[in-house]
């Protein structure tokens, strides 16, 4: 009976003990609930085959499974079953036996299943493992095909079972905690052995190879341990018939082994993040032939990447960046047209990018960022079709983009960011699916037009520091999916457009250092990537498809506590912010502030904003940065501030405000004076105190005859008379002497002179000011 992917009754256990006579039960993933404790369940005791796997099933075992001495398969994986594991040690027909993802409490030596003599697959991932007080003294009667022990927790020791089993074939036994060496005893014991994965298993020490070659093994994986000793030399001649290596995330040290290049049927090898140096073996680039992928990414390789004789015509993935490789891109990767991954990044490759990579029809992901190289961004890109991912961030291409990059309909990723590109962005430029898009750094400019305006599925638009010029356009506010939005450090001008506020999922809004006019629409709004919802998370990762290498890990540039920090990874998911800072903008701030609720960064310094401070900000309970300096920002500091209690960098500096600062408690008792400075109004810690009495309006002098002061209208009428009349008199002086005249009119204009200079060395423009800050 085979009922498996259906939706069943909690009480169908109760009713299939009346079909005693069924053989085979599959009833995987079938929303099961409750325990096996059922009299028309334990009446099953025919049962050969029994799959409950992928339910809500809970609790023990029951004794009941001493009957089911007919079963040969067995399947309780991904439920919630717990205790031990007792129950089953009657069945002697059991071939298989799968107990993964539950809670079971398994002992290291097996001992509950020592009588299955017939057992040869057994899993039991995601359990806990424990080694028994007593070792047992008997060996088991078993002989295992597989095991798999995979994320058993803390074990300290290999089960000693392994010590007692000839005719293995497959063993999974990564993360766990192990403490030991390599067991090559495994190999001398199991000849047969074709599969054995120990990644992440807090194995360490020197890395042993069995004594004669293994010729049966074909998969092997030590990555995410601690081996420090140097590779075996002869592991290419202990190992011939490996298909796939990975000995990534280790400490291994000294040369790759030449032998390598014997593994004449090796498909991928990683051996990326060691501390492995020198150069690429010609033995492996040659012998290697079936290699599809080799990533040597994160080691102390230098020198020519490659010599001038490559056969590795089979290869789709090349990732040999954050190395020291030096000189041109070598030509004899030419021979390598079905890669589809070429990642250079991070060495010192310098020169022009190589016209034969057009040939690579097959490319879809490229990374040469983090080099040297020069010369134009080649226009010939734009025929390689199967394009999705281009990162040549930081290097010294120059010259305008590429018009051509218009027919990459497949762009995803996109980072030319710190070059030197220059012209303007072609409008034709809007990929579909494109999700990011790096330009930052370059030399850009003229207005934004039609392009991206068809790219809906946008997730990052950086295109700060650049020289574009003329109004934000309005079309961003169709990019629904925009998450990150950077145009600082740009000559944009006009208003904020209010289509912004149409941008539901935005993150992170930087608008500074541009010559922005008008107020703050107050509809804004902005959520940190972290509180979106999980369809939207889905959305992007489905949309960008691309590796996390790429997709979370290209950073981000924002201001925060007045530095610039750049942001990546994880972090970028936790921030949110806005930046508004060094342009013109005028008005109030507008009381909607308090919508920004999980907003983590707020600069509005250096813009001409005035009114009072919103009480609402007292609502801005995540944030930790808050500018309002070089405003005209007037009124009171709200009390309510201090309930900030996250809040590490404040300033309101050069204001009008007026009236005491807030209590000198919790956060607020960490901000100097210089965070208050520039409001004479001001006062109360750390400033003057509020009680020092100032000048009373009441002991002033009153402008009256009575009191014997002067007439103020007598006054200023004599005054003007007398300025007009020495006007008068110096104008008549110079009309009748020419030579005074000559004399005077020098003399002004060094007088103009010199002020002008002053003026231009000592008190700069407000731009210069936040363009240095």
């Amino acid at each position: 009976m085979y009922i498996g992917d259906t939706s069943l009754e909690n009480n169908f256990l109760h009713k299939i003990g009346a079909m005693p006579s069924i053989k085979q039960l599959n009833l995987m993933g079938c929303g099961l609930n409750g325990t096996l404790h059922t009299q028309g369940f334990c009446s099953l005791t025919n049962l050969r085959l029994l799959d409950m796997s992928n339910n809500n099933l809970k609790g023990t075992l029951p004794e009941c499974f001493y009957n089911f001495t007919s079963l040969e398969s067995l399947d309780l994986s991904s439920n919630q079953l717990s205790g031990d594991v007792s129950a089953l040690k009657s069945l002697t027909s059991l071939v298989e036996l799968r107990l993964s993802n539950n809670y079971f409490k398994i002992p290291s030596s097996l001992e509950p299943f020592f009588n299955l003599s017939k057992l040869k697959h057994f899993k039991a991932d995601n359990n806990t493992i424990y080694i028994e007080s007593e070792m047992q003294p008997l060996a088991p009667r078993f002989q295992l095909n597989l095991i798999s022990l995979s994320s058993c927790g803390y074990v300290g020791q290999f089960p000693h079972i392994l010590f007692h089993q000839h005719d293995l074939r497959q063993v999974y036994l990564s993360n766990n905690n192990f403490r030991e060496g390599f067991p090559n005893w495994l190999l001398n014991n199991n000849t047969n052995l074709e599969r054995l994965v120990l990644a992440n298993s807090s194995l360490l020490g020197h890395f042993k190879l069995p004594f004669l070659p293994h010729t049966d093994l074909s998969y092997l994986d030590v990555s995410e341990n601690s081996f420090y000793s140097n590779l075996p030399i002869d592991i290419g001649e202990k190992l011939p018939s490996l298909l796939f290596l990975n000995m990534s995330k280790n400490l291994f040290r000294g040369s790759i082994p030449s032998s390598i290049g014997d593994m004449n049927f090796l498909e991928a090898l990683d051996l990326s993040n060691n501390q492995l140096s020198g150069g690429l073996p010609e033995h492996l680039t040659m012998g290697c032939f079936s290699l599809t992928s080799l990533a040597l990414s994160n080691n102390k390789l230098q020198g020519q990447m490659f010599s001038s004789n490559v056969n590795l015509t089979k290869l789709q993935e090349l990732q040999l960046d954050g190395n020291h490789f030096s000189g041109k891109i070598p030509d004899s990767l030419s021979n390598c047209s079905f890669l589809s991954t070429l990642d250079l990044s991070n060495n010192v490759l310098s020169g022009e990018i190589p016209r034969w990579m057009e040939n690579m029809s097959s490319l879809s992901t490229l990374d040469l960022s983090n080099n040297e190289l020069s010369g134009d961004i080649p226009r010939w890109m734009g025929s390689m079709s199967y394009l999705e991912e281009i990162v040549m961030a930081n290097n010294h291409l120059e010259g305008p983009f590429p018009k051509e990059f218009c027919h990459l309909n497949d762009l995803k990723l996109l980072d030319l960011s710190v070059n030197n590109i220059s012209g303007s962005l072609p409008s034709c430029f809007s990929p579909l699916w494109i999700s990011q898009v790096h330009l930052s750094r370059n030399k850009l400019e003229g207005a934004l037009t039609n392009i991206f305006h068809n790219s809906t599925s946008l997730v990052t638009l950086d295109l700060s520091n650049n020289h574009l010029t003329g109004k934000i356009p309005r079309w961003i506010g169709n990019l629904s999916q925009l998450s990150f939005l950077l145009l600082n450090n740009n000559h944009f001008e006009g208003g904020i457009p209010i289509q912004l506020c149409n941008l539901g999922q935005l993150s992170l809004i930087n608008l500074s250092n541009n010559n922005l006019s008008g107020t703050i629409p107050p509809c804004l709004k902005i959520t940190a990537l972290n509180e979106i919802s999980q369809e939207y998370a889905r959305y992007v990762t489905d949309i960008a498809q691309a590796p996390s290498s790429f997709f979370i890990d290209e950073p981000i540039e924002f201001t925060v506590k007045s530095m610039s920090y750049s942001y990546k990874g994880i972090l970028l998911t936790y921030l949110s912010g806005i930046d508004l800072s060094c342009n013109k903008l005028t008005g109030e701030i507008p009381s909607e502030v308090k919508n920004l609720r999980n907003i983590y960064a707020l600069n509005l310094s250096h813009n001409n904003l005035i009114g009072p401070i919103p009480p609402a900000f007292s609502n801005l309970k995540q944030i930790e940065s808050l500018d309002l300096s070089h405003n005209n920002l007037s009124g009171k500091i709200p009390p309510q501030l201090v309930g900030l209690y996250r809040l590490s960098y404040f300033s309101v500096a050069y204001n009008n405000l007026s009236g005491s600062t807030p209590a000198w408690t919790a956060q607020f008792a960490t901000f100097d004076e210089s965070r208050y400075v520039g409001n004479p109004l001001l006062c109360g810690k750390p400033l003057k105190d509020c009680s020092t009495p100032g000048p009373s309006a009441s002991l002033l002098p009153k402008a009256s005859t009575e009191n014997g002061l002067i007439d103020m209208i007598s006054f200023f009428v004599t005054f003007v008379v007398s300025y007009v009349m020495a006007i008068l008199s110096i104008a008549c002086v110079l009309y009748i002497n020419p030579y005074w005249r000559q004399a005077w009119f020098y003399y002004v204009g060094a007088i103009s002179n010199c002020c002008y200079y002053f003026l231009e060395d000592h008190i700069l423009p407000k731009r210069l000011h936040c363009e240095n800050m």
